[in-house]
């Protein structure tokens, strides 16, 4: 199958009914239904056809998709800017000191902040790949793919960008982080408030959330060691992240408890390291594996592949490649050798 990110269109709805029907609970951003889901596609092609020429509100929503089989094996999305129009909420990881000289008594405890801090940075969100079509690379694409789109459009994104990543619960959707902290504010289970996030009723965060510091110490053992750490399944998304140059910061999702890592635009290796060449059509002789797409905004396609680099500005792509990411000879191609 010759797969390639595109955009995601109102064509792809069932299909990604289907692969979002795989979804485990704990993946907020992918607890949605139809309506939502069509509402998501629409906004994103909205942000894809506007004008601008800084971060808003505009979300970019992708497909990993063969569109000779119609099938869609994965989704991934950007956001320009979070927390312009509905509170982005964190929890950043303090320390409270409590001293007396004249105990001769020191003791330094972590406390959980409600915080705003990351309004208006770009948030690589949404990624979910169907496990059929895992071990096959198709991560690597789904992933960096948004990193290529980054750097090919650098003025509709933030100086930094996050990433949440999601946090340890069991098969059934239990997180202790929610157990031991959450459920008592908001008297309902995690996939119950993980989908009412999801579809966009996020009020009653603001509304129910205490606004005091919480010390840890106070949270039952499971929930404290939940803190900033990643859901197995989680764990290679996360080395790729680190791979790119994000870092854990002492942030934490407040529903789960899961880390979220971050990074400055410019300093991502993707956004670094790729650059554009003139692509040249042909036959293929030592070639290299890369990340390879087109300049195209409202077209956008990517995919990963062979291709030979040719001096410092040249790229040849056999014609199967072409054809995919939709270049002909002497377009520009974004190439990230991998």
């Amino acid at each position: 199958m010759a797969f390639v990110i595109r955009p995601a269109e109102l064509a792809d709805l069932e299909r990604l009914e289907s692969l979002i029907a795989q979804v485990q609970a704990g993946i907020t951003s992918l607890a949605i239904d139809r309506d939502t889901l069509r509402q998501k596609i629409e906004t994103s092609a909205a942000s894809f056809a506007a004008e601008i020429h800084g971060a808003g509100s505009e979300d970019y929503f992708f497909v990993l998709a063969d569109d000779d089989v119609q099938k869609v094996a994965g989704m991934c999305a950007v956001r320009a800017a979070v927390g312009l129009k509905d509170p982005f909420y964190s929890y950043r990881i303090g320390t409270v000191v409590h001293a007396s000289k004249e105990l001769n008594v020191h003791r330094a405890h972590p406390a959980l902040y409600l915080s705003n801090d990351y309004t208006g940075c770009t948030e690589l969100t949404s990624l979910f790949l169907s496990p059929a079509h895992r071990g096959k690379g198709l991560g690597t694409l789904l992933s960096k793919s948004r990193l290529l789109f980054i750097a090919e459009f650098p003025a509709r994104f933030a100086d930094k960008v996050i990433a949440e990543i999601r946090g340890v619960s069991d098969d059934e959707g239990r997180s202790p982080f929610w157990n031991g902290l959450g459920q008592h504010f908001f008297s309902m289970d995690f996939p119950t408030a993980d989908h009412l996030v999801g579809t966009g009723h996020k009020s009653f965060i603001a509304e129910l959330m205490p606004k005091h510091a919480i010390y840890v110490l106070f949270l039952p053992e499971d929930a404290r060691e939940a803190i900033g750490k990643p859901h197995p399944n989680s764990k290679k998304a996360l080395e790729m992240l680190e791979g790119e140059g994000f870092r854990y910061e002492t942030y934490v999702d407040i529903f789960d408890g899961g880390p979220t890592v971050e990074c400055r635009r410019n300093d991502i290796h993707a956004v670094r390291a790729s650059r554009r060449r003139t692509a040249r059509i042909g036959a293929l002789e030592n070639p290299v594996r890369c990340l390879l797409a087109n300049t195209k905004l409202q077209d956008f396609r990517c995919s990963i592949g062979n291709a030979r680099l040719d001096g410092a500005d040249g790229v040849t792509l056999d014609p199967e490649m072409a054809r995919a990411i939709r270049i002909k000879e002497g377009d520009l191609v974004r190439v990230l050798e991998l």
